[in-house]
């Protein structure tokens, strides 16, 4: 038969997940400790590994669901990893994903119900295998999406001020951005609406209140409007 496949080695497929959250302040991952061998207890990345009946996305989305409690969210598929050697347990490929959530949202849950840690970008220590790697490439599509497509919305609540939507970006592009020059940007886009509430915890004037209007940037899109930061 031409195409018997018996003869061909059989490599599992593992799925690994990229959770970025905000907190006002500061980029964070979210990271499990793991329960099984090889490098059980250490940090790593929400995985798991895709089954027959599953294609890739679903595989991803029911991993986050098991291990975190997390669905409904922004997700998008990063790049598969290869190497011969990247597993010692296993001839393993891991298709990797990252995500987006708002912390404030989803933290009781997690903190409650689940093993899942967040860590800064900056402080989070060392993960198995080739982990790190996936982060790394992670957080460079992140800053890519970020300034040609309005996916850092879904890191803030729904309601948000220009300062937190400042600070946001600031995190993601890990650089400061002039306050004149970012909201003269921002209300360029016109793909926000200002709302008549305040954020009175920052000051006792308060700061204004905005949303991202997803369904004018759709429309706007239709017709040739590029985002960009």
């Amino acid at each position: 038969m031409l195409n018997n496949y018996s003869s061909e080695d059989k490599i599992l497929l593992a799925v690994d997940c990229i959770i970025f959250g905000f907190d006002e302040n500061e980029l964070k991952i979210l990271l499990i400790k793991r329960d099984f061998e090889p490098e059980k207890g250490k940090l790593s990345l929400i995985g798991g590994f895709l089954k027959r009946s599953e294609n890739l996305d679903d595989a991803a989305n029911r991993i986050l669901l098991t291990l975190t409690g997390i669905q409904n969210i922004y997700m998008e598929q990063l790049y598969t990893f290869s190497k011969v050697d990247r597993d010692p347990g296993e001839r393993t490929l891991s298709t990797s994903y990252y995500a987006l959530i708002n912390i404030k949202e989803h933290n009781e849950d997690l903190n409650q119900q689940f093993s899942a840690q967040w860590y800064g970008i900056d402080e989070a220590p060392a993960l198995i295998f080739d982990h790190g790697e996936m982060v790394d490439k992670a957080i460079k599509r992140l800053r890519r999406r970020a300034i040609s497509k309005p996916i850092g919305f879904e890191l803030l609540p729904e309601k948000f001020t220009m300062k937190q939507l400042q600070k946001l970006y600031e995190a993601i592009l890990a650089e400061k951005q002039d306050k004149r020059n970012f909201i003269n940007k921002i209300n360029s886009l016109k793909v926000l609406i200002k709302l008549d509430e305040k954020d009175m915890t920052s000051s006792r004037k308060g700061s204004y209140l905005y949303q991202f209007d997803k369904e004018k940037y759709d429309d706007k899109v239709r017709n040739g409007f590029t985002f960009k930061i």
